[in-house]
């Protein structure tokens, strides 16, 4: 796997900032999940709109939120599509936010396929290497 440059971190807390829609792709109902408290943290910030995307749960809710089978579902438009799945599974969620026109794929810590960044880097803006949830604790 080549290295990519990173972009610096006070761009992903910029970002968060300017953002006004979060949509969360990979929520699960499990406390113990990081998709789960960090989007717990996103929410009680109450900062943001956040919808949750799982075609697994969707109809369920989750910390209050109904669960949403695509992003073309959000009914509004997303600055961040915060991401939480597999590095395997990233490059359809890429499409689909290009798609319905998000401005940002975040791509939380473990969720980062090189490939998949330097082929899209140049279509949408993609935060990597940093925690939404840690940068929220800024806002």
């Amino acid at each position: 796997m080549k290295e990519l440059h990173h972009p610096h971190q006070d761009d992903a807390l910029q970002v968060l900032k300017e953002a006004k829609v979060v949509a969360v792709v990979g929520i699960s109902p499990d406390p113990e999940r990081p998709s789960y408290y960090v989007s717990e943290r996103l929410v009680s910030k109450g900062t943001h709109r956040v919808y949750f995307v799982n075609p697994k749960y969707a109809g369920q809710e989750i910390l209050g939120v109904k669960v949403l089978s695509s992003l073309s579902d959000v009914p509004e438009p997303i600055d961040i599509v915060n991401v939480f799945r597999n590095p395997a599974h990233i490059e359809p969620i890429l499409e689909e936010a290009l798609k319905v026109g998000a401005k940002c794929v975040w791509l939380q810590p473990g969720c980062e396929n090189p490939e998949v960044i330097e082929k899209y880097k140049d279509k949408i803006k993609i935060v990597w290497n940093a925690c939404i949830g840690v940068e929220a604790g800024y806002l």
